[in-house]
């Protein structure tokens, strides 16, 4: 992928943060976007303020001279898309990976980046360490199927949970071959969450944070991350309905969805 300038990252965080408002998956100031890039980029055209030696939520030395741009606490992720610079900061790491250069707009409509900043760092250090992603989206959003099934206890977990969803439409297990990692409730924002949210997306795109939302990630763009969501959001959608319809549904059986893995060759452990 050709490198991004940083309208080209405002431009995909609007459009992301426009289709999980249309989802209603981020109501209010609730969800938050980052991407990190290794490109140096011209902050100082777009963002005349900066404030040197700020200390980060989380350690990230393997971040050193990355930048991350990031939502601030409680912005409508449906307004990016208006003016990004009242929503969006940038953070360029130092050295140690304990503190960066905030790069902000007077117009900005917060005080502090996202409260799951934490989460966020700690998603982007483990990638960019494991894999050497030069590029990253993070979305965090509240998709309500997904939420309304991960109340239900005998789903949450990774297994059980991937078999409600992936069994009623053919293209789900294709474009989630991983299916999603599934988390226990932990407290937002917790060194917990963050902690267990890493290690889930080591293996999977997407991860369930249990009576609360979903994180997903893309070394693609925002809206990449958004359609993996959708597929997942589909999934439950259907699961739902069905089980207020008595369970009445038959979906995709075994046998049919294994069918399916042969044909498109889907390199996946769940069936």
């Amino acid at each position: 992928m050709s490198a991004l300038t940083i309208s080209d990252i405002f431009t995909q965080m609007g459009e992301a943060g426009a289709r999980l408002d249309h989802l209603a998956a981020c109501e209010a100031g609730a969800g938050n976007i980052s991407v990190a890039t290794r490109e140096q980029l011209p902050l100082d055209s777009v963002f005349p303020e900066k404030t040197a030696g700020v200390s980060l939520p989380w350690s990230v030395r393997g971040l050193a001279g990355h930048t991350v741009f990031v939502t601030g606490s409680g912005v409508r992720l449906r307004e990016i898309e208006v003016n990004p610079l009242a929503a969006v900061s940038a953070f360029v790491i130092d050295e140690g990976g304990a503190t960066g250069t905030w790069w902000t707009h007077p117009e900005r409509q917060f005080t502090k980046p996202t409260s799951e900043f934490n989460s966020h760092l700690a998603v982007h250090e483990s990638q960019v360490r494991d894999r050497q992603v030069p590029f990253q989206v993070l979305i965090h959003a509240q998709p309500p199927y997904l939420v309304a099934l991960s109340h239900i206890k005998e789903l949450r977990n990774t297994k059980d949970f991937n078999h409600a969803i992936l069994r009623w439409e053919p293209e789900t297990i294709v474009q989630l071959p991983d299916g999603v990692a599934v988390l226990e409730f932990m407290v937002p924002g917790s060194n917990e969450l963050q902690e267990n949210n890493v290690a889930a997306l080591k293996d999977h795109r997407i991860v369930v944070w249990s009576k609360h939302g979903i994180m997903v990630r893309s070394d693609t763009g925002a809206l990449d991350a958004v359609d993996k969501m959708e597929y997942a959001e589909a999934g439950a959608m259907y699961e739902y309905r069905n089980r207020t319809m008595g369970n009445s549904g038959e979906g995709l059986t075994e046998d049919e969805l294994r069918a399916v893995i042969a044909d498109f060759g889907v390199q996946t452990s769940l069936y």
